[in-house]
């Protein structure tokens, strides 16, 4: 039905798009060459003269915009006739894909099926976050367990705030680490030393007052370590720190 040989809308030295069904958007007005109807948002060329999609037999078809790749591959697949929608691009020298027509029936059933992908992929999100909020729940009670096994001075409720912090997905912290995941000790006592080291120390006004890092974590070790001592050698301790 459409022969691309003639452009409606790019100078007769430009190369068509390739064969098939074809509609165009022109680049300047054009009237129908059968009807004279116009000017013309949408045509196709048959015997190189310009046709609206009603002398064309494509009148009853709805334009859908490209940018929802899985819509218009479906739209296509429902429609038992359908045309690419191209426009010729000046600046680049070709033509350029714009959209498809389809029936109207044939886009509906596609929207159908793309809502329902839409809500089976809503719904595995919602399966897969209670899954790793579960999974960080162990995680972080294993972690929280460590931590009392290594330091049994260390009250129950600091443990379980330690744990959380440090383990909490997509914080880049220590407990995300791999070391952290396979709950090393060296991983589990930077976590304890890190909440030690801003809670029970100076450290945090002596950065706050223009010590370097390194200088002020020199000034607040023997404290860590003392915290650090008396956690290692207690009994269990069941406040919040």
């Amino acid at each position: 039905m459409v022969s691309p040989t003639a452009s409606p809308g790019a100078p007769r030295s430009t190369t068509a798009p390739r064969p098939g069904l074809l509609a165009f958007q022109p680049l300047w007005k054009r009237h129908c060459a059968v009807c004279r109807r116009g000017p013309l948002s949408l045509l196709v060329v048959e015997d190189g003269a310009p046709r609206c999609l009603d002398c064309a037999d494509l009148g009853h078809l709805v334009f859908l915009p490209r940018g929802d790749t899985a819509l218009t591959r479906r739209s296509r697949e429902e429609s038992g006739l359908s045309a690419v929608v191209v426009r010729f691009n000046r600046r680049k020298g070709r033509y350029e894909r714009q959209g498809v027509l389809v029936e109207e029936a044939a886009l509906a059933r596609a929207e159908r099926r793309c809502l329902a992908d839409a809500e089976a992929r809503r719904r595995r999100r919602a399966r897969d976050a209670r899954r790793r909020a579960a999974q960080d729940v162990r995680f972080a009670q294993a972690f929280a367990a460590e931590i009392r096994r290594l330091f049994p001075g260390c009250p129950d409720g600091r443990a379980r705030d330690i744990a959380a912090h440090a383990s909490l997905r997509g914080s880049g912290r220590v407990g995300r680490s791999a070391a952290g995941r396979a709950l090393t000790e060296s991983a589990v006592t930077s976590a304890v030393v890190a909440s030690v080291r801003h809670l029970d120390t100076p450290y945090d006004r002596l950065l706050m007052g223009g010590v370097p890092r390194h200088e002020a974590r020199r000034r607040i070790a023997a404290d860590v370590e003392t915290v650090l001592r008396g956690w290692r050698a207690g009994a269990a301790g069941t406040g919040t720190g």
